[in-house]
């Protein structure tokens, strides 16, 4: 096994669903899966004593939830990356996940491509939590603290999350792509970020959008 090799753990209560996420990822070059179990009671400490690079956590487990699972994970071994894979995708569930520490959130039918991609890019500090679910959070939580953003920036910010890229959202605000540009560049900067999945991340938790 290289350096590089991505070390993926599963908690996934559902046999046939385990066993397709273990064969795509124990199939594909730079991933691996040795570590996969059907409840968080039983993955706790084996987690914990032997950590993966990222763990695939399931919200609706028998006993202790997917979303209790990553709360204790991340307070006994606070840098694994845990990111939840799920058929639930209601505003509290993610909302939730977010605030237990999850650094994703996807569903279920992600195709393979996309799940294998996701798991890359929180490997490399990234997030994958979709646009969409992004959106869904912070279209549904109300502002609780003062936002270091200006109207049309956090306006910005949420087109962002919703996916657009600079020249949809020049067009969707009748500005110039610059204008665009200048408003993302004090966007990251007020955040303290160098990216967009940063930005979601911070517009997530501290719900500034």
């Amino acid at each position: 096994m290289s350096e590089q090799t991505i070390k993926v753990a599963i908690v996934e209560d559902d046999r046939e669903i385990l066993q397709s996420l273990v064969a795509i990822i124990d199939g594909s070059p730079g991933f691996v899966c040795r570590q996969y179990y059907s409840s968080c009671e039983a993955a706790l400490d084996a987690l914990c004593s032997a950590p993966p690079n990222l763990v695939l956590m399931d919200i609706g487990l028998p006993g202790m939830s997917g979303i209790e699972g990553v709360r204790r994970l991340k307070e006994r071994q606070p840098t694994l990356d845990c990111v939840m894979l799920t058929i639930q995708d209601d505003d509290d569930s993610v909302f939730q996940s977010i605030c237990a520490g999850a650094t994703g959130y996807l569903m279920k039918n992600t195709p393979p491509s996309q799940l294998l991609q996701a798991i890359e890019d929180v490997y490399k500090g990234g997030s994958s939590i979709s646009a969409a679910i992004a959106r869904k959070v912070i279209g549904s939580f109300q502002q609780t603290a003062p936002s270091p953003l200006s109207t049309r920036e956090a306006e910005i910010l949420g087109l962002l999350c919703d996916g657009d890229n600079y020249r949809m959202i020049a067009e969707k605000l009748f500005v110039s792509g610059n204008t665009v540009r200048a408003h993302i560049k004090n966007i990251y900067k007020k955040l303290h970020v160098n990216s967009r999945a940063q930005a979601v991340r911070v517009a997530l938790r501290d719900r500034l959008v």
